[in-house]
């Protein structure tokens, strides 16, 4: 009986010892094994979703975000316990000290902007202070670089045992640098925190997906992240944007733009039947002289578009039936006075243009014509030309994917400030405002067989390989006039290219159609003579003439004169129009050259072992004593009958190469590699290069580079 009474107040003892810890546990020692069970456990964990990509029409990544990360220095990482955690550290910094020279200089040629012995004090610095979070590297860093790091002495440790941190960015990158940045749009600084504008904002809930949860528990002394909710990435968008169309776009406007000294310049190119926005340039100069993507005028510049507009006003007039191609407008000696104001040709100095037919006023675009034409039908009546206007929509807010635009300002009689001299100043394109996509939309519809449509940037959605939702061409006006005046105004458009001022806008390989436009910018209340005048020069129009593939719209606001939408902006159209045309022809070979001859091309000078790789896989010839031994073997070519000549020449280490001839890649990279900047002007191949070859190389100087 002892012994079993002996046991039964054992286990009576023990049962009030476990009840009593537990009540002690759980009133006074809660908040510590609260604590202790955070460390261990975390609910409800957010977990982001990788953002999706924005894709060009012709598959080349335009958007997507990239990994960056800032790396940290925990110079107390180690045990918890004490005695542990300072026998830890001093192991660790014994690791340290005998491993710092090679992490320095591992740092330095990762990172080359800061010495070996830069770092060697930094870190040296961090150690004494026994910071527990040290910055080593101020920037962040690619991907690549935290890899290299990973892989220095410590740093390639564990966490608890090297001390190294790293934290992780998801950071949005453009491929294509600055091209189509302002439709684009940008995101901030971390790419989880949503968009600002452009794209990115329009569409920011297809490409930011889905969060998911996650609660990280601690077992074995390890973190497992145990997935609650996954998170669902975000959709990719396929864009209407060309990245070739948008290059040959932004070089030749700020080509232009330069040669001008212009504030801003602005390139839209549209293809006719689909809306689909092919290139979108908006070119604002900076302070330092260079041009930026700033801000997207193209859809919010609420500007006077001066005689683009003009071909509005005599499509009113030709559908009321009023006038007919062949009207004659006695112009005078090209002043006119009207209602206290004289309307002005632009050659009214030199006597004017006298009697002039409707063709030939948008010909010449004739101020007095267009103004008197209208004033005399309407300004009985001036609500019936509104309404006119109003027929062909080039009143009405697009309602772009993109936030951003400006709503055409077009007065109305009954509207305040609708003075007798607001009709005709209006009808030349002064007293309104219209953004120039709105008026590229409205040359598109008649290049359009009068079918209005709604400009578009985004033209799917897609996941995994599969369109998750379309965004079809969406119809504005099904019939802006009748098929009379639709052929009447295409005839007349093609003329002022063909015979009138919009002649530089024209191509010699095909047939264009569009209108001049130039127009003095308001300064606001102080009107249009304060100080030097500011001027809108633009040609907005739409090729080939015959079967319209493209419509275009390129305006240039410039300081003073000389001011000529036919030669300034026109010019620029010309050479727009005629790549994108040569990008899209498609010519069967067979039909240009003899089969069983053997075409030898024009070969660039450049790095030969590419373009004999190249020339050996179409089976032409080469021929030349080139030693093709070394890593690179630099050269020129030249075509003969049956081969092409490779010729290779030494490029010194110290001395500026010679680049002439070579394409803008290779010269690039052999001039870079030299320690050069290297600035490029024009496109094509190098045909001058400002540094004369056999200089002695001074690293950081500039080389401009001209290519034609």
């Amino acid at each position: 009986m002892n012994r079993y009474f002996f046991v039964v107040l054992m286990m009576a003892l023990v049962g009030i010892a476990i009840i009593v810890k537990a009540i002690i546990t759980m009133s006074a020692e809660r908040q510590y094994w609260q604590d202790v069970a955070n460390r261990f456990v975390k609910e409800n964990v957010t977990v982001k979703p990788n953002r999706g990509n924005i894709i060009s029409s012709d598959g080349k990544l335009m958007a997507s975000s990239l990994p960056e990360y800032k790396i940290y220095m925990d110079f107390m990482s180690g045990e918890k316990d004490e005695k542990k955690r300072a026998k830890d550290q001093a192991r660790r910094d014994s690791v340290l000290t005998a491993n710092l020279d090679s992490i320095c200089r591992g740092l330095h040629r990762i990172f080359p902007d800061k010495s070996a012995a830069e770092f060697k004090a930094h870190l040296k610095k961090g150690r004494k202070a026994k910071s527990r979070n040290y910055l080593i590297y101020p920037k962040r860093i690619s991907y690549i670089q935290y890899k290299e790091v990973k892989q220095l002495p410590v740093f390639r440790l564990s966490r608890y045992r090297g001390g190294f941190i790293e934290v992780a960015y998801n950071q949005r990158k453009k491929p294509f640098g600055s091209l189509a940045a302002r439709t684009l749009g940008d995101v901030y600084a971390d790419a989880s925190k949503g968009a600002k504008n452009g794209i990115e904002l329009a569409f920011d809930t297809i490409l930011r997906g889905t969060d998911g949860i996650t609660h990280r528990q601690k077992v074995m002394d390890k973190y497992l992240n145990i997935v609650d909710v996954p998170p669902v990435d975000g959709c990719d968008l396929i864009t209407t944007i060309d990245v070739d169309m948008q290059d040959i776009c932004e070089k030749a406007l700020v080509d232009k733009l330069k040669e001008l000294n212009a504030s801003v310049g602005v390139v839209v190119l549209m293809e006719v039947q689909t809306g689909e926005v092919k290139a979108i340039v908006n070119m604002t100069r900076g302070n330092d002289g260079e041009y930026y993507e700033m801000r997207n005028n193209a859809i919010s510049d609420m500007m006077e578009p001066g005689s683009t507009f003009k071909t509005a006003s005599i499509m009113v007039a030709l559908e009321d039936g009023k006038v007919t191609p062949d009207y004659i407008v006695d112009t005078g000696n090209g002043q006119k006075p009207m209602y206290g104001r004289v309307m002005r040709d632009h050659n009214w100095h030199r006597g004017g243009y006298g009697k002039l037919t409707v063709t030939e006023i948008l010909e010449v675009s004739s101020n007095v014509g267009v103004s008197c034409i209208i004033d005399e039908f309407y300004k009985k009546d001036p609500q019936k030309f509104v309404d006119g206007l109003k027929r062909m929509s080039i009143d009405q807010p697009l309602h772009l994917q993109i936030a951003g635009e400006g709503k055409p300002n077009i007065k109305g009689p009954q509207e305040r400030y609708f003075a007798k001299t607001t009709l005709p100043w209006m009808s030349i394109g002064y007293e309104t405002q219209i953004p120039p996509i709105n008026i590229l939309t409205f040359y598109n519809a008649i290049a359009n067989s009068g079918v209005s449509v709604r400009p578009k940037f985004v033209k799917a959605a897609v996941k995994d390989g599969e369109t998750v939702k379309e965004y079809p061409t969406e119809v504005i006006n099904p019939k802006i006039c009748s098929d009379k005046t639709l052929a009447q105004i295409q005839e007349i458009l093609r003329k002022v290219v063909s015979e009138g001022l919009a002649k530089p806008a024209g191509s010699k390989q095909f047939h264009v159609s569009g209108k001049t436009g130039t127009a003095q910018i308001s300064q606001g209340a102080a009107g249009y003579k304060t100080g030097r005048t500011n001027y809108l020069v633009s040609f907005c129009g739409y090729f080939p003439s015959e079967a319209p593939k493209y419509s275009m719209i390129v305006s240039i606001q410039k300081p003073g004169l000389p001011a000529s939408g036919g030669l300034m902006a026109g010019s620029v159209f010309s050479k727009i129009a005629e790549r994108v045309y040569a990008k899209e022809l498609r010519l069967p070979l067979t039909a240009a050259i003899d089969t069983n001859s053997v075409v030898i091309p024009n070969v660039k000078a450049g790095e030969l072992r590419e373009a004999k790789l190249v020339l050996d896989e179409l089976n032409i010839k080469t021929k030349g004593d080139v030693d093709f031994s070394s890593k690179e073997v630099w050269g020129k070519a030249h075509a003969e009958a049956k081969a092409v000549a490779l010729e290779s020449h030494s490029n010194m280490r110290n001395f500026v190469p010679n680049v002439v001839g070579m394409g803008a890649k290779d010269a690039v990279y052999l001039l870079e590699s030299r320690g050069l900047k290297v600035h490029l002007v024009g496109a094509g191949k190098v045909r001058h290069q400002s540094i004369a070859n056999g200089t002695t190389v001074k690293k950081g100087q500039t080389i401009t580079l001209e290519l034609r």
